[in-house]
């Protein structure tokens, strides 16, 4: 189902039931979790071709632990489960596409964890910048500081580092 999303607006929240996962064909979105003390950590950006939801709600029957946001219009399809366990069934082809998405998916988020968990600050930013420049100028400060773990004070000084030498 095609759906349209003004920048701004949420397509789920946590503590939501997430009955879809989303194709992105246009746009820019994020899916972030709020701590107890309200501070935003970034898990994940989507852009154009990329699939996207809160995996945890989507392949179970907990609430979502995250928010999904739309940082840019975008045009999006829904998944529902149902839909796609009858697409698997009448295309297998679909599912080995699918599952060749989500094996390079998790690649990604092992990688994001390994050099979340043993780089530094600069180190992080810079590797955001290799895997997300296409997508740099769409974001804001704050959803930069929060993917790669840092204040928003210490993005500035990084950057202010990096482009001074």
């Amino acid at each position: 189902m095609k759906m349209e999303f003004k920048k701004g607006s949420f397509i789920f929240k946590a503590n939501d039931n997430v009955e879809n996962m989303f194709y992105i064909y246009d746009g820019c979105l994020r899916t972030f979790h709020r701590d107890s003390s309200g501070k935003e950590h970034t898990i994940q950006f989507g852009i154009k071709d990329w699939w996207i939801t809160d995996f945890t709600a989507y392949t179970s029957t907990s609430k979502a632990i995250m928010n999904l946001e739309v940082i840019e219009d975008a045009t999006l399809y829904a998944l529902s489960s149902t839909d796609k366990e009858y697409v698997y069934n009448e295309v297998p082809q679909i599912e080995t596409f699918m599952r060749k998405k989500l094996e390079s998916a998790f690649a990604a988020f092992q990688k994001r964890m390994v050099v979340s968990l043993s780089q530094s600050a600069k180190e992080r930013y810079l590797d955001f910048l290799d895997t997300h420049n296409n997508i740099e100028k769409k974001l804001k400060n704050y959803h930069i500081a929060s993917y790669i773990g840092i204040t928003n004070e210490s993005l500035s000084r990084i950057r202010k580092e990096l482009y001074n030498s």
